[in-house]
């Protein structure tokens, strides 16, 4: 049983949060990925629309995200 509950548990942790906080980040994570996505798939056919949305919005994302988990004060590589 602690196998299975640690399955669920240990990666949160590991970027200091609850399993639910995890949730509803990673849910955060993935609508917002769904929407550059779709901005991408608009400018791959209207090129003068959304022309920086998408990597705007990946850059951001990858701002939020690269050091989650690492001490305090240590960039992750």
């Amino acid at each position: 049983m602690n196998r299975i509950l640690s399955a669920f548990t240990a990666h949160p942790a590991s970027v200091d949060e609850t399993y639910f906080e995890h949730m509803r980040f990673a849910g955060w994570f993935a609508g917002t990925l769904f929407l550059a996505a779709s901005a991408a798939l608009i400018h791959a056919i209207l090129p003068f629309l959304f022309d920086k949305t998408a990597s705007r919005i990946v850059a951001r994302l990858y701002d939020r995200t690269h050091n989650r988990g690492a001490p305090q004060g240590v960039a992750a590589e």
